[in-house]
């Protein structure tokens, strides 16, 4: 029976290894003086469809050195083991420079901006490195594809599956799509913006923001020092919640307790809590403080609002006061209405995707200075038509991992 030639490979294992780390820091070097001659411009990667142009030209290129030159001992060197791990670990190296420099503007001139260390992974050295080493993976897995053995089978997802995502997941970044959409409660807009430029982009839908609401933690009460600007820790150092029943005491200085709690009211002529319809009110208490020496006082204050007074209850040089709750979540109701006609009503949640036309919709924020009455909100579109294909690498790989611990239980079992 006739078998396929296996590429050559050169014999000696440590001269191999050395040889391909050369390589490695040959390349890494090469991309550094390019960044120097160019004064750190790096790489910048083309949209659709010069990227998918030049994907496809890469893997013709691959096969076409694979299958035309599979007995030459270059070809068989560049795609051996030596080789893919030393570029893994130039690849690794690399990407440890990139996350622990900052990747930010830095002075025109400076070392870090020359040699391009703020944009690590946009530069020539990664470039390279990247490009060599999926040139490495391509050919082995061709070799393992060519002929076709089912016991390649785990081998050729596992590695196909990281090829893909690796060169999908890079060619696409210059197609990802990352806007900033500002909506007004009662109006409807189809225009985004790009950070950090602020460049207006039409999107290929509109969104009407029907109503915003955000959901607080319980209000706390304390002591408020205006000399200072600062709050007084109460006995337990902690800051107590706004609730019927709670007492708080700053020694030497007083005791509250809350008599009464209305948590969504507005004030009346006497400033005394009538309850609010639509979430409009806020938080009322009334306090009853004692101070040694003195009569208790009862009194009921607020934090205050856009159209309603704040009221303090004075102890001597400082006040109680009630700091409004911290945000716990916050929401947009929205209909989206795309170009093609079609109407969906849906409501953006942080965390919380919402498909449509192969966008992602995130709620991202608010007017953080209106607070619970803010009528603006922050929406996120996000588009990245290559996560598909990347999601196809990541089956490829789940499933090779699977196979291998399938042939694992089916060999301990054997045995």
């Amino acid at each position: 029976m006739q078998t396929s030639k296996s590429p050559v490979t050169p014999t000696a294992p440590s001269e191999g290894f050395g040889a391909a780390a050369l390589f490695t820091l040959a390349a890494i070097v090469a991309g550094f003086a390019i960044e120097l001659l160019t004064s750190g411009s790096g790489i910048s990667i083309p949209r659709w469809p010069a990227n998918g142009l030049f994907l496809s030209a890469f893997v013709s290129a691959i096969a076409a050195v694979g299958f035309g030159f599979r007995e030459h001992r270059l070809v068989g060197w560049l795609g051996g083991i030596p080789v893919g791990l030393s570029l893994i670990v130039g690849m690794a190296l690399l990407s440890f420079v990139g996350g622990v420099l900052p990747q930010d503007p830095a002075p025109a001139g400076s070392m870090v901006a020359l040699f391009r260390l703020n944009g690590m992974f946009s530069s020539w050295p990664f470039a390279f490195v990247t490009l060599l080493f999926l040139f490495n993976l391509g050919l082995s897995l061709l070799w393992k594809t060519v002929p076709f053995r089912m016991s390649n089978l785990q081998f050729m997802l596992f590695h196909g599956g990281f090829w893909i995502a690796l060169a999908c997941g890079l060619a696409g970044t210059a197609d990802l799509q990352r806007l900033i959409i500002p909506l007004y409660e009662g109006k409807e807009s189809d225009v985004a913006y790009e950070m950090p430029t602020e460049r207006p982009v039409r999107i290929p839908f509109s969104i009407y923001l029907k109503d915003f609401q955000i959901d607080e933690y319980v209000p706390q009460f304390a002591l408020y020092d205006p000399a200072t600007d600062q709050v007084i820790a109460e006995k337990a150092g902690a800051v107590p919640e706004v609730r019927k029943g709670a007492r708080a005491v700053w020694p030497g200085i007083a005791s509250a307790t809350v008599t009464d709690f209305r948590p969504d009211a507005l004030p009346d002529r006497e400033g005394n809590p009538l309850p609010a319809n639509g979430h409009k009110g806020v938080p009322f208490a009334k306090v009853r403080v004692e101070v040694p020496g003195q009569a208790p006082v009862e009194q009921w204050i607020n934090g205050g609002g856009p159209e309603i007074r704040p009221q303090f209850l004075p102890v001597g040089n400082y006040f109680v006061v009630i700091a409004p709750g911290a945000p716990k979540a916050f929401r947009s109701n929205v209909m989206i209405r795309s170009s093609e006609g079609g109407h969906r009503a849906a409501v953006l949640e942080v965390n919380k995707p919402f498909d449509v036309l192969g966008w992602k919709l995130y709620q991202m924020g608010y007017d953080e200075k209106a607070g619970r009455w803010s009528t603006m909100s922050l929406v996120e579109a996000v588009n990245d038509p290559w996560l598909p294909a990347v999601y196809v690498g990541f089956f490829m790989i789940m499933a090779g991992n699977l196979l291998f611990f399938w042939k694992g239980i089916k060999k301990m079992e054997a045995a």
